[in-house]
Parts: C-alpha cells; structure tokens; sequence
C-alpha cells in the first residue's frame, strides 16, 4: 500500500482507530496508534519504529517508539 492509498482510505482508517484504541485514554496517544497503524500498512520491508517514521510525513522515531514502548495503556483491549 502506497500513501495515495493511505491517504484514500483516511476516513475508514480514522474510524478503525476510534474503535482499536478507545480504551485508550489520551487523545494523544491515540493519534500516535493511528500513525503507528499507517506505517505498518505501508508498503516497505522493515516494520521496525525507524523505517516507518522515515516513510509517515508525519511519523516521529520518538513518538512512535514512546507510543509502542513507554505509554501506560492497556495493550488486552486493543
């Protein structure tokens, strides 16, 4: 999946992650969910935290690594 295709499915997506990380209680946090999801449905063979960021304009190493390794939210609900 490319980024126009990212980008076309905005709104679907958007709706997906209301409902994957509702339990989550930080607007936030669930924005970094949200493009932490997007790297992994681009295209790209690594889906470690630095080559996602690199590919996400508006990917952040630190956001996305804080998002997966240091935010205190329940991983069981999501």
């Amino acid at each position: 999946m490319d980024m126009r295709q990212v980008a076309e499915l905005r709104a679907e997506l958007a709706g997906f992650v209301a409902d994957v990380f509702a339990s989550v209680p930080r607007k936030d946090q669930q924005a970094k969910g949200d493009c932490y999801l997007r790297g992994l449905m681009l295209d790209g063979r690594r889906k470690s935290i630095q080559p996602m960021a690199e590919r996400l304009p508006d990917g952040s190493e630190q956001n996305l690594q804080q998002f997966v390794n240091q935010s205190p939210w329940d991983p069981v609900p999501v």
